[in-house]
């Protein structure tokens, strides 16, 4: 992994992004590789707020990992700030070699260097194995989350 680069994502990068974003069943649904206009005006929407921080990991010049970290300050745990960590995406033939590792440390560093109390990420019920990668790391499952589609 000496060669691993995590980076703010470009323009250039949407296309390899959307990619993985679309790389299983949840994503397939609602992902749409083929019009990039959105994903575009939405990228340049996050480069002007500087509490998003949409990366990629390039290796040989090749997108390989992708997530977005929002900071969030709040006025609740005594004015505490915290992380959300979103679209963690790793490419296929790079699952299992530490690269969902190094990005999620990349997160919680950055977390830390923006005086984050606290890091918080969801993930679809159906994403075991996810579940199982964020326990790993440290993670609890201590909320049940909600949406609500507009």
């Amino acid at each position: 992994m000496g060669d691993l680069e995590i980076r703010p994502a470009v323009a250039n990068d949407i296309a390899a992004i959307v990619a993985m974003l679309a790389d299983d069943p949840l994503g397939a649904q609602r992902e749409s590789p083929d019009d990039l206009t959105p994903y575009l005006a939405a990228l340049e929407q996050l480069s002007r707020d500087p509490n998003q921080h949409l990366v990629v990991a390039v290796r040989e010049g090749r997108v390989v990992g992708t997530l977005q970290l929002t900071i969030i300050p709040g006025l609740s745990r005594k004015g505490s700030t915290r992380s959300l960590i979103e679209g963690v995406r790793v490419h296929g033939d790079e699952r299992g070699s530490g690269l969902g590792t190094r990005l999620m440390e990349w997160s919680i560093d950055a977390s830390r260097r923006q005086g984050c109390q606290l890091v918080q990420l969801t993930s679809d019920v159906t994403r075991t194995d996810a579940h199982r990668f964020y326990e790993r790391l440290g993670f609890t499952a201590s909320h049940v989350g909600f949406k609500l589609a507009l």
